[in-house]
């Protein structure tokens, strides 16, 4: 599967943004999907994850109550929506794929397949 990140942008501490992350292929809904992000000097960290029928989210404490993961499987898309931005959300984000069998998948190594990043800028 291939995937594609965009809705990257510059914005103020406070705003919000949406990312989207659309997949190729006819069986989008085989896959657990994630959100990493990567900041600049450090390693690549999980942020959220989604199972295969949307039902299961799982978020890292530091974003909890401000993105929401959510997926359509009929248009092979998940979507980030982030809200009440801080500065030290700046990163990269990449969405990922997973053919491992849990709902949730939170480890970077069981990600098999990765997007090219969308770089979401948080001004203070």
């Amino acid at each position: 599967v291939q995937l594609q990140a965009s809705g990257g942008g510059l914005v103020q501490a406070g705003d919000s943004l949406r990312l989207s992350c659309t997949a190729s292929g006819r069986t989008f809904n085989n896959y657990a999907m994630g959100w990493f992000r990567q900041a600049p000097g450090k390693e690549r960290e999980f942020v959220t994850a989604v199972s295969r029928t949307g039902v299961s989210t799982y978020y890292v404490e530091s974003v909890k109550g401000r993105f929401t993961i959510s997926r359509d499987n009929a248009k092979n898309t998940v979507l980030l929506q982030m809200s009440s931005l801080k500065p030290e959300d700046t990163a990269v984000y990449y969405c990922a794929a997973s053919t491992v069998s849990r709902n949730i998948v939170t480890r970077l190594s069981e990600y098999d397949y990765w997007g090219q990043g969308t770089l979401v800028t948080v001004s203070s």
